[in-house]
Order: C-alpha cells, then sequence, then structure tokens
C-alpha cells in the first residue's frame, strides 16, 4: 500500500480543541509530545530518522561551525542530518520515496524531491526558482502547475493559500514519478499565527484553509489507495511580551564581541567568547565561556531552562525565553547600530531567525511564537 504523511506547521493539539477539530478529512487526531526545540528543522530531521536532535545533529533551524566560527541558517544538504532514513530498506526493496518542501532536502538519499531554492542575485533581489528531483520534471510541474509563488512562502506576503500550490506540485509530482511514499511539508498555519496571534481572526481563517486543503489531501490519498498519516511539528503560543535580547546582555558582559563598519556594529565571532544563536522560544549557546553566559542570561529572569529529559534529547547548551516572549538575534540596542540586513528578509545571513521578516521592512510586533515543548495534533495510529 502507497503512504503519505503530512507534516503541517503549527498543527497543535490545543488549536484542535479550540476549533472542535479533532476529527478532520474523516482523520481522529490525538495529542503527542513535540520534538524539543519544536522548531521546523529538528521536527523534520526526527521525522526522518526517528532519532532525538543529540542523535541526528538538528537542534535548531541553524547550527554553528566551531571550525569557521560562524553560525549557519537554513541551509539545504540532506548531509546536515544524521543518521539512516526511516525508509531506507523500504527503498532498498523497491519503494519509490518522494520528499516535498522539506527542509535539509537537497541530496537526500529519496527518488523524488521539490524543495524552494531560489536564486540570490548580485544586485540584491532573488529568481524565484525551484528544485527538484529528477531535473526533468521542473520544466513538467511549471507547464501543468504554473511557477511555484515562492513570494508566498515565505516574507511579507507569505499567504496561508500558498498550501494549495505545494499539494497541486505534490499530487502532479507523485502521479507523474509514481512515488510509493511521500512525505510533503504544509506551512498552511504558520503566517498568519506568527503575525496576527494563534486565536486571531487571521489564524482561524487559515485554519479553514488548512482544513479545506487537509480535505482535498485526504481525497487524493483516497483515490491513490495510500495510507494518510498527518502531523504537527509544534504548536503556536501567543506573543504578548516584548521579545528577549540574550545577544544585548551578553555584548554588555563583555562575551560577544562586534566590529564597527560604516557605522553598523556586526558580529565579530572570532573575538567573540559566547553567542545566544536565537531561533523562536529558544537559543543555544555556544562559546568557550558558554558556562557564564548560561549564568549570565538566567540572572535577567528573562529566560527559564529547559526540562531535564528535553535537554538531554537536544544535547546542548539552550535556553527558553520567558512565557509570553520569544528570542530577538539582536545584540543592537541603538537602531543606528544596525547591520544593513536587520531590516530585510535574509534568512541565510542573518545570525538566527527572524519572525519580523512577515512584516514590511520587518515594522511589526510579533504576536505568535513555539519552540519550547508542547503538544501537537497527529492522526490517531500513527505510523
Amino acid at each position: 500500500m502507497k503512504k503519505l504523511t503530512v507534516v503541517a506547521a503549527g498543527l497543535g493539539w490545543e488549536l484542535l480543541e479550540r476549533e472542535k477539530a479533532t476529527r478532520m478529512a474523516g482523520i481522529d487526531f490525538t495529542g503527542a509530545k513535540s520534538v524539543f526545540p519544536a522548531v521546523t528543522c529538528p521536527a523534520q530531521a526526527t521525522l526522518r530518522t526517528a532519532l532525538s536532535p543529540a542523535r541526528h545533529g538538528m537542534i535548531a533551524n541553524g547550527w554553528w561551525s566551531e571550525e569557521l566560527r560562524k553560525p549557519f541558517f537554513w541551509d539545504q544538504s540532506a548531509k546536515l542530518v544524521k543518521g539512516e532514513r526511516v525508509w531506507a530498506a523500504r527503498r532498498e526493496a523497491g519503494t519509490k520515496v518522494g520528499l516535498f518542501f522539506f527542509q535539509q532536502s537537497l541530496g537526500e538519499d529519496a527518488d523524488v524531491i521539490v524543495s524552494p531554492a531560489p536564486i540570490h542575485k548580485h544586485g540584491g533581489g532573488m529568481i524565484m526558482s525551484v528544485y527538484t528531483k529528477p531535473a526533468g520534471l521542473s520544466s513538467l510541474l511549471e507547464k501543468t502547475c504554473g511557477k511555484f509563488p515562492l513570494w508566498r512562502y515565505w516574507g511579507p506576503f507569505a499567504s496561508p493559500k500558498v498550501g494549495r500550490a505545494c499539494i497541486k506540485w505534490f499530487e502532479t509530482m507523485v502521479e507523474a514519478a509514481e512515488v510509493d511514499e511521500a512525505y510533503l511539508y504544509l506551512p498552511t498555519l504558520d503566517y498568519a499565527a506568527q503575525r496576527s496571534g494563534p486565536e486571531s481572526g487571521d489564524a482561524r481563517a487559515a485554519f479553514r484553509e488548512f482544513r479545506r486543503q487537509l480535505e482535498r489531501i485526504a481525497d487524493f490519498s483516497q483515490r491513490q489507495g495510500a495510507e494518510l498519516s498527518v502531523t504537527g511539528d509544534y504548536a503556536i503560543a501567543a506573543s504578548n511580551l516584548p521579545p528577549v535580547r540574550p545577544n544585548v546582555v551578553l555584548r554588555r558582559e563583555g562575551l560577544f564581541a562586534v566590529r564597527k563598519v560604516g557605522g553598523m556594529a556586526y558580529p565579530d565571532f572570532y573575538a567573540s567568547s559566547a553567542f545566544a544563536m536565537c531561533d523562536h522560544e529558544v537559543c543555544v549557546i555556544y562559546g568557550e565561556q558558554a558556562e557564564k553566559a548560561v549564568a549570565a542570561l538566567l540572572s535577567t529572569g528573562e529566560f527559564e531552562l529547559p526540562p531535564e529529559d528535553a535537554a538531554d534529547a537536544c544535547g546542548a547548551r539552550i535556553l527558553i525565553a520567558r512565557a509570553g516572549s520569544w528570542c530577538d538575534y539582536a545584540w543592537w540596542t541603538d537602531s543606528r547600530e544596525a547591520p544593513d540586513y536587520a531590516a530585510h528578509v535574509d534568512i541565510h545571513n542573518k545570525p538566527g531567525y527572524d519572525p519580523r521578516e512577515l512584516f514590511l521592512f520587518n515594522q511589526g510586533i510579533v504576536k505568535g511564537t513555539h519552540g519550547r515543548p508542547c503538544t501537537v495534533a497527529r492522526s490517531a495510529g500513527w505510523k
């Protein structure tokens, strides 16, 4: 039997209870413990390997290279995820595997891959492009489905309706490539909840859109004679407090160093003895004086330690922002010191996740966040 698995961003158990939707599209849902940190890359890597973040290596949406003294965010090489894939034995036996819109999927040991892969132009701007394996299928997809709307996938114009395009490309590729086992990531619930809050009118509209999309996927699965499984990767909580800024604290303590260029303060990771890599509600502490940095941050009362079992599963020095807040990567308090990329969508150069990219010129108040241990929704009888 064919197997289709959907990973839905922001599909938390409390959301389904609030919407009285613990059964949708003929699927019964139940609550399940999230991966920690409850953010995209660790959750997806755990799904693909059945390993904890400490073992597969994806402990956040970014990571630190000690050799290069540099943090990286959203790089897409599948080699970053360690461990055997859950489908390895089945693929060896002839099962055809497809991965759709997953992070760290380029170069993955799968037969079919679809992933956003825009080209950043030297003069600014981007060429909207999608990476596919086999490469020849990209032209077929564009002829059948049209250009993929990448500007709706992330940034100030991101929309829940982008899930429709994800599903259309998914369905077309599954049929054209005769995929037996497919994994689809749906970002439908993510944007509105972060922008406006998880209980906002926009978030409720996004949920109605998600429900329609799930019904379409369930119908497609039935026509394919496929077994359908659905899981959330994290639950979005309300953000009603200002963000915490761990690197401001570490800079004040003399642990985080900067270099001034054109009046702007850029991080000097070579001279820094501690650095907080910020990612939604969590921050991972790196550097020779990481323990001192953790103590300094905890003393502010703005951070808390994760539960012991969660910290062990993560295998890193990690702190959680106080409830109702999130971790801002900024190390400046004077806006004149802000680096040139601070007010733009720049997911690779920023040494931290920036949810304000969902607003034009980063001018907006983030009202939803995630990262701490939570309860996600998962189809009953999850496999």
